[in-house]
């Protein structure tokens, strides 16, 4: 996570500078909500390709690992858009969703679960 949120930052930061350019450095009222929701979207393409598109973010990848389906078939855009959705709650619900994974029987995340996705290991063995 902490590779993932290196990348995270700087797409959050280069695609701030854009909207801040756009806005001409208004970015209140009605417009902060627009920013947050254009964030929320630039992060969710990011996501969603990267998951679709072999499964993996570029983090991930540096870990040899992706997501799959439960039955272990990739993730179509459905899917991971769920995935998606369901992680922002199990983030910043005080990260309970990531220490459900403590508890679950197969140390999954709680928008896994939810999602009806896991994190393998490429060689498509589960992750621990």
């Amino acid at each position: 996570m902490l590779y993932e949120s290196l990348v995270v930052f700087a797409l959050v930061f280069f695609s701030g500078l854009a909207f801040y350019g756009a806005t001409n450095g208004r970015v209140t009222g009605e417009i902060r909500h627009a920013f947050q929701l254009y964030l929320f979207l630039i992060l969710g393409i990011y996501f969603i390709v990267c998951w679709t598109r072999g499964g993996r973010t570029l983090s991930m990848q540096t870990w040899r690992i992706r997501v799959v389906r439960s039955n272990g078939l990739p993730l179509g855009p459905g899917r991971a858009l769920l995935r998606y959705a369901l992680a922002w709650p199990s983030l910043t619900v005080f990260g309970c969703g990531l220490l459900w994974a403590l508890f679950d029987r197969d140390r999954q995340f709680l928008h896994d679960r939810l999602a009806g996705t896991r994190i393998v290991l490429n060689d498509g063995a589960s992750h621990p």
